[in-house]
């Protein structure tokens, strides 16, 4: 059954017993993991992993063992308790060892959560779970929190009560912020406000790092305009203020599609309006300045220039993280100077 936003929320804060199994797909990894995360916290407890209730496997491992899923389904462990199995990344591939492990649960079997990026209504994992009578299939879309699911976020970070203003406020910000983004803003504001009665505005100000949206714009500015001297400046500023650098080469690799995609359809505000979400206001004239200054081919040197630093920041190996984009981005703003 497909649920809606809301009863896919009602879900994950507390699953429903004779459920076998959960799809959790959409184009957001973030907001797949954040919802994955209650999910499995509710069914299993906080200790739930400690108590080995708890199984993680990759859907590229069901290839060389399509049993594993329905055996660790069905597995019994030393301490009672509900159990969960969570298969992540999966692809449509994958979709006759799930449909096996659904058709052989049994009441007192692991719940199992599967993740997926973004599927088609005629894929094979969606047409398993959609129609199933004893599974759900829960989209989830690239939308800010609504009123509920922020209730629940604040909730479960713990704070105290609330002011007026600080609840308009955090509603602004889990508008503006990367997901996980806020879900850390929210953790940092429930240990400064510990043992307090109430969070005021100088609290949430208080642990706010002074970047904003507006000055990660003034990063990604500079390198398409391919001013390299402001890359620098503007580096520092964010390193100072604990950017992310994870996010922070996540938009730079999103304006950098953008403008290929626009590119490659022939530049012009008709391109920019073709774009889901389309460039609008003030953002189409910049972009139509930057973009003069672009070939495609260019756009595309960049494009893996962000790819390949995107990787080296996610390898094991220990790398300084915020020099290792600044050089990245320097590279990509000089590209003019290099042909």
């Amino acid at each position: 059954m497909k649920l809606g936003k809301r009863e896919a929320n009602r879900f994950f804060a507390k699953p429903e017993p004779g459920v076998a199994g959960i799809l959790i797909y959409g184009p957001d990894p973030m907001r797949i993991a954040l919802k994955r995360e209650q999910l499995v916290r509710a069914q299993i407890g906080p200790q739930g992993e400690e108590e080995m209730r708890f199984s993680r496997m990759m859907g590229a491992d069901l290839r060389s063992d399509k049993a594993m899923l329905g055996d660790a389904m069905g597995a019994r462990g030393f301490f009672p308790g509900p159990r969960a199995v969570l298969l992540e990344d999966a692809t449509d591939t994958v979709a006759p060892m799930v449909k096996a492990a659904l058709e052989d649960w049994r009441e007192g079997d692991a719940l199992l959560i599967v993740t997926a990026g973004q599927l088609t209504p005629r894929g094979a994992l969606r047409k398993l779970f959609e129609p199933a009578k004893n599974a759900y299939a829960a989209p989830i879309y690239a939308d800010p929190p609504d009123r509920d699911e922020l209730e629940e976020m604040i909730r479960t970070a713990g704070l105290p009560a609330l002011s007026r203003p600080v609840m308009e406020d955090l509603t602004t910000l889990s508008r503006d912020l990367d997901p996980g983004d806020f879900a850390q803003t929210l953790e940092k504001l429930a240990l400064y406000t510990l043992g307090q009665v109430e969070v005021t505005p100088d609290d949430l100000a208080a642990i706010m790092p002074q970047s904003t949206e507006a000055e990660l714009d003034e990063v990604i500015a500079a390198v398409a305009r391919q001013d390299a001297r402001a890359v620098a400046p503007l580096m520092s500023r964010m390193l100072a203020q604990g950017v992310n650098p994870t996010t922070l080469i996540i938009m730079v690799s999103r304006h950098f599609r953008q403008m290929h995609a626009v590119a490659s359809m022939g530049g012009g505000e008709e391109a920019m309006m073709r774009l889901r979400p389309p460039v609008m206001g003030p953002r189409k004239r910049q972009m139509s300045e930057q973009l003069r200054l672009w070939s495609v081919p260019m756009l595309e040197a960049a494009i893996k220039t962000l790819m390949d630093t995107d990787l080296a920041l996610r390898s094991p190996r220990p790398v300084p993280d915020m020099a290792l984009i600044e050089r990245a981005l320097v590279r990509i703003a000089m590209q003019s100077k290099r042909r």
